[in-house]
């Protein structure tokens, strides 16, 4: 890993763990074991490696997700593999997918961040969302619903469920099963 990609991976588990606010270049060159002037010269400033940060990850979730949907055999199929392998992603990266709650535009963290780059990265779900539901109205799997509303509540679902499971004290068992087999029911013609 070269030290750029330590500096973000670094940059991810520190915003995740300790929020934007409270966390520095300072912290994350150590977290990282680089010296500090590498962070800005890599980055910039606090806000541009925030941003980046939750950035980088969208880019990592949407490939993985995307490959994993293309295992469905329709639309409503591809979108029930999809949301669960985003909740999937958020487990398996439990030390760093708090950064992308916190860089969300759904966030009020830090609200005079501009978050408009991060926010055409989150939009990327939300329309791939979007396409599989368009998917199982044209084959059949998913009943007529109006879109785009109908993608936004999906991700509203999804980022509500995951919410609950990292910035709650409330520990609900099965709670990502659950609200997967919720969007399916909801949205399946059957």
């Amino acid at each position: 890993m070269t030290k750029k990609e330590r500096i973000l991976l670094a940059a991810q588990e520190q915003f995740g763990e300790h929020g934007y606010t409270a966390t520095t270049l300072k912290m994350i060159a150590d977290h990282a074991g680089v010296a500090s002037g590498l962070v800005s010269h890599y980055y910039g400033n606090k806000d541009n490696l925030f941003l980046e940060s939750g950035g980088d990850l969208i880019d990592q979730m949407l490939g993985i997700l995307t490959d994993k949907a293309k295992a469905g055999k329709n639309g409503l199929e591809s979108l029930a593999i999809f949301v669960q392998a985003y909740f999937d992603f958020t487990l398996s990266n439990r030390t760093t997918f708090p950064t992308l709650l916190r860089s969300s535009p759904f966030s009020d963290e830090y609200p005079h961040l501009d978050r408009s780059h991060i926010a055409g990265k989150f939009k990327k779900l939300i329309d791939r969302i979007e396409d599989y539901i368009k998917i199982g109205m044209e084959d059949g799997s998913v009943r007529e619903v109006p879109l785009p509303q109908t993608s936004y509540l999906v991700y509203g679902h999804i980022v509500g469920a995951v919410r609950t499971e990292f910035l709650t004290p409330f520990k609900v068992e099965g709670l990502f099963k659950a609200a997967c087999q919720f969007i399916v029911r909801s949205l399946g013609n059957n």
